[in-house]
Formats: C-alpha cells, structure tokens, sequence
C-alpha cells in the first residue's frame, strides 16, 4: 500500500497543509517543536482512530479553533481509498471512506496499515505490562479489526463488574454473599470475554516470534537468544475456548476474598504480562539498554513482516526521531530493512544518519512552524 497524499486542516500546528509523498522513502527534517511528530501523529490517526501522544481530540486541534480534519488518499492492490476524519472541540468525531460517512468507526480500522517506532517504544521493555499489553492489542487490531470490538466489550463487562465490586465493598450492609447472583452474572460475561482476549492475543504472538527471534539474532550477531512468551493470569490445560472459559471462572473463585477486599477485578487479560528474555534472563530487569533496543528494533521489524504476510501488502513505516536512539549499527539493520520495500515516513533533526543513496532515493521535506518545504538536495 501506498499514501499517495495527506491533507490537514487546524490539526496540532498546521492551519492548512496539504502534502503529496513522491518516493517510497519521505525525510522530515527540521527542529524539535516544528510539527515532524504531528505529520506521523495524522497518518497514525488514519490507521488506528488513535494517538499515542493523547487521547482527547481537543488536543489535536489547532488553538481558537472548533474542528480539525485529517484526510489521505491511499493506494492499495484493491484499488484507490479516500480516508476522512473530523475532529471537534466537543468530543464528536466522524469518518468517512471514499467520502460516505461510517455509522462505525470499526469499519475504518484494517484499511491502512502502518507500524510505528518512536523513541517512546523503547520503554516497550523497561516500561509497565500495560505498555506491553497496549502494544500487542494495536497490532491485533491491524490484523484483526474485530478484536477492537471484543476488547472494547470486555471492558465494557470488566467496568461493571469492578462497578459492583467497589458498590459491594462500600456497603456494610450488604456482605459478599447478598450479592453472589448478581455477581456471577459478570463472572460469567467475563470468562466468556475475558477468554477471548487471551486466545487472541496468544495467538498473534505465536505469529510474530519467529520474525522477531530470527530479526534479533541478526542485529545481536547470533550472540544472544530471544524468548518471548504471553504469561496469562488465566490458563487451561486445554486449548479449547471452553477450557479456557472454566479455568477463567475458577480462577475468580480462588480470589474471590482478595476481589472483595480490594473491591476490584485480579483476574482476568487486563492483568496479564508479555515476558522477553534473552539468553534465559529477563530482558526488563537485567537486559542492557543495549540489549533492550535490539529487542525493541527486532519486534518492529518482525509487525512489518507478520503484517504484510496477513494482510497481503507491506504496511507503512512511521519511524519518528528514532535513529537517535541507536547506534550506527542498528541504524544501518533497520535502514538495510527498509530499503524500498515499505513506504517510509521518517523524522530526524539533521541528514547525518542517512548515507548518499538514501537522501538520494529520498523525498526531504523541511518542517518549520506548522509549514513544508521541499528540499532538492542538501
């Protein structure tokens, strides 16, 4: 696939942009503050309804204005697709594809593809399980785009029960037990929900492990191992969704005390872990920076394998200030990487980390306050 154009309206910093790409590869150079991060943040947009910069649409429009839009036109094997998205200042926002407005936005998720490496990704390790968690679920949403839905219904099923747990805990006159009918009712929708989270999210990492155990062996020299395995609070010795659904409910019953307690839910997906380890010893506690940013570089190019496989076409590359953070090495793996294979839209402060062919081969855009200028040569 291809972005052929991307066009803003008093989105971030831009009052009016409109930007045709020229080449597989685009450099966005400039100083910090100037908009590079908001031009990758737009497409992010357009791939995924999200922003991982924030999550209120108010911040994503331009200061004294009501609205912001977002739009692009995309070259895919299937044919041309036009993607719209409006943004407003009280919280309602619309999308379109080829210009005909969506009664939901999960219809727009899956139609452009792109994996996204920003200096925030190298916390992927080092950071909390939440980060770990919020990474596998977006690439599921790539390949998947109903997994949006059954995540949003579990915790749409976890917020009620968590509801009723804190309301139980409050009340004095009401014991645990007063409540047990109402609250197997959730126990049950959980398990059921809960366990198809799991099933998924295992599943899509039994996928990617072999790209990125073979991707990390190749950056680390074939000096280290990568494990990777998806440490579940809830397990079955079957793997069959009704296991999985029995194990799920026995387990809430082994914590139930603990739950009431602490008036809130211990078990279930929105606890659960993505453990890595490299050459057997845990890579968050033990890992070097080194070692953890040839972990995070090898999961990166291992989503634009497994992507383009499932989907049948190469997703885009948002690489966002991220060369800075490797050294030479890893910078030559992941540019090596590239080549003209995926579509690349790439931020940096200055053209010192790119060889001749490469600035050559690529379209250079200069950023400053909200404005581009195209560069022919530096």
């Amino acid at each position: 696939m291809y972005l052929r154009s991307l066009h803003l309206k008093h989105f971030r910093n831009y009052q009016a942009q409109s930007i045709e790409f020229t080449a597989a590869k685009t450099i966005l150079i400039g100083n910090n503050a100037q908009g590079k991060s908001n031009l990758l943040e737009a497409v992010e947009l357009l791939s995924s309804l999200k922003s991982h910069r924030t999550s209120r649409d108010r911040d994503l429009i331009l200061d004294g204005e009501l609205f912001s839009q977002v739009g692009g036109q995309l070259e895919k094997d299937t044919g041309s697709i036009e993607l719209a998205m409006t943004l407003r200042q009280n919280g309602r926002r619309t999308v379109a594809l080829n210009s005909i407005s969506l009664r939901r936005q999960l219809d727009f998720l899956g139609t452009l593809n792109m994996v996204q490496f920003s200096s925030l990704d190298l916390d992927l390790v080092r950071g909390g399980p939440d980060q770990r968690r919020q990474w596998l679920d977006a690439l599921l949403i790539q390949l998947e785009p109903i997994y949006a839905y059954v995540l949003q219904q579990y915790n749409q099923v976890l917020r009620q029960r968590n509801a009723l747990l804190k309301a139980i805990q409050k009340s004095a006159a009401h014991p645990p037990h007063s409540s047990s009918s109402e609250l197997a009712l959730w126990d049950a929708q959980l398990a059921i929900a809960g366990s198809r989270v799991i099933r998924r999210r295992a599943r899509v990492l039994d996928r990617l492990v072999p790209f990125a155990r073979s991707w990390h062996q190749t950056i680390s020299g074939s000096t280290e191992v990568l494990e990777i395995r998806y440490a579940s609070n809830v397990t079955a010795d079957e793997d069959t969704p009704e296991a999985l659904q029995q194990a799920f409910l026995e387990k809430i019953q082994q914590r139930s005390l603990p739950e009431h307690y602490q008036g809130t839910t211990l078990v279930g997906p929105h606890r659960d872990e993505v453990d890595f380890t490299i050459n057997q010893t845990p890579a968050r506690q033990y890992g070097s920076q080194g070692q953890q940013r040839t972990l995070v570089l090898a999961l990166k190019l291992a989503e634009l394998k497994l992507i383009e496989d499932v989907i049948g076409e190469p997703p885009l590359l948002l690489l966002d200030d991220v060369l800075a953070e490797l050294d030479l090495n890893r910078q030559n793996q992941l540019l090596d990487a590239i080549q003209d294979r995926f579509q690349t839209l790439i931020t940096s402060t200055h053209l010192g980390s790119f060889d001749a062919q490469w600035i050559n081969s690529a379209q250079i855009l200069e950023v400053k306050a909200g404005t581009l200028l195209e560069q022919e040569s530096f």
